[in-house]
């Protein structure tokens, strides 16, 4: 079996996944490079976990991430009621940016928001779908001791 097919299927999922499946999963993945993710809007999805960071993207209407350059990163990218997408910064503590930091013993592509010690680090499942790690302090990042998982799936060119 690919990691594609164990992502689609962790994705189509109704029960609760545990995070161990996820960290399972993210030993197997490429690490993910800056220039993986820049110039593209990317759709957001999260594995359902239990973790209380998927209630508030719900609620926020969440859509995604876009990666404009490595100084520039919505990463609360979400759809108002008139349908169209902003950025969240509000909820978001303003924008990030992008880094190769360290995490688990290797180099990844790393989403560090301006206004919150928070950390998305990211790997790849191929070229258009990768895997999120929320990482940092608080309970927006840690709930019941674990991380909020989620994915990215390539949208569109900036």
């Amino acid at each position: 079996m690919t990691v594609q097919d164990d992502v689609a299927k962790l994705k189509a999922r109704t029960d609760r996944i545990d995070p161990r499946e996820l960290d399972a999963l993210w030993a197997r993945l490429e690490p993910c490079q800056s220039a993986d993710l820049i110039g593209f809007r990317w759709r957001g999805f999260a594995f359902d976990t239990g973790h209380r960071t998927s209630g508030l993207l719900e609620r926020a209407h969440w859509y995604g991430k876009a990666f404009v350059s490595e100084s520039e990163v919505q990463p609360l990218l979400c759809r108002g009621d008139d349908g169209q997408l902003f950025s969240d910064i509000g909820t978001g503590h303003g924008e990030a940016s992008l880094w190769e930091v360290v995490f688990r013993g290797e180099v990844t592509a790393t989403m560090v928001y301006d206004g919150m010690p928070v950390f998305d680090h990211f790997k790849k499942v191929d070229d258009d779908t990768v895997i999120g790690v929320m990482n940092g302090k608080g309970t927006l990042v840690f709930d019941g001791g674990e991380h909020f998982w989620f994915g990215l799936e390539r949208d569109v060119a900036l």
